[in-house]
């Protein structure tokens, strides 16, 4: 399976100079410094960097949690911010997944599934209908009815995964979704995020602390330096999809790991 070419090339998300300044009684902190990054419809894009960096602010001014304290964030041809307020439309094209899945302990894994749609107005016989089809589509069929204490924490974030895509956002944003998972999980849910991002061709923006996840799932790499957090280095990973867990053997695979890891570690 490959992905076509064309359409996708179409800028989706354009910063312009976004930064991001935390007053503390110490003066202001520059969490990330003016940044500008244009992402393109349907890659797949991985933020890269040290604990502290501005990797998950980035994300968070992305998804409009948090708003920048200077530049601009256009999401298609809508700008997230408008005056103080966030644009309805503009997040209306976003689906959020954090390291925690954020499930609803007394709620089922298909009403948890479907609370956005139930939120948008959706009719119960639809949403359900919906919630059921996003479950096959992250590998979690028959376990629509149990609750999330009953699942393993890889199955939780499928049924997060799914969540987020409920209301078809043309944008997935994933902040070091399997951080907390085991390695062989970590490893099965790159497969599985990989395989879910081939079938719907959304835009993709996921932050991670691991060199090789980053590599295996990236079109593009971005190297953010330590704080104040700025774009040290781009990397385009070009090996062809569907990807194995074998293509960490590759040599091509292994120099791009070296280079980011010689640039973290010559950071420190």
């Amino acid at each position: 399976m490959t992905r076509p070419v064309g359409a996708e090339d179409a800028t989706q998300i354009d910063l312009k100079g976004v930064g991001m300044r935390f007053a503390t009684p110490d003066g202001p902190l520059v969490a990330l410094q003016p940044t500008d990054l244009r992402i393109r419809r349907g890659e797949f894009l991985v933020l890269l960097g040290p604990s502290g960096c501005g990797k998950t602010t980035l994300l968070r001014m992305i998804a409009g949690l948090s708003r920048p304290t200077e530049g601009t964030i256009v999401i298609g041809d809508q700008p997230l911010w408008e005056g103080d307020r966030r644009n309805a439309r503009a997040l209306s094209e976003l689906g959020v997944v954090f390291q925690d899945a954020q499930l609803f302990p007394w709620l089922s894994i298909e009403q948890n599934i479907a609370l956005p749609l139930k939120l948008a107005g959706l009719d119960r016989t639809s949403r359900l209908a919906k919630a059921r089809e996003l479950c096959a589509l992250v590998g979690i069929s028959g376990f629509e009815k149990v609750w999330p204490r009953q699942l393993s924490g890889g199955m939780r974030q499928r049924a997060a995964i799914a969540r987020a895509l409920a209301a078809d956002p043309s944008i997935l944003l994933m902040d070091e979704p399997f951080g907390a998972l085991d390695a062989m999980t970590r490893d099965q849910m790159n497969l599985e995020l990989q395989r879910i991002w081939l079938t719907r061709m959304c835009t993709v923006i996921f932050v991670t602390h691991s060199i090789s996840e980053a590599v295996f799932l990236a079109d593009r790499v971005l190297l953010l330096s330590p704080r104040p957090g700025r774009i040290d280095v781009a990397i385009d990973v070009d090996f062809p999809r569907p990807r194995a867990m074998q293509s960490q053997d590759e040599p091509e695979f292994q120099r791009i790991v070296r280079e980011l890891r010689g640039r973290l570690e010559s950071k420190k």
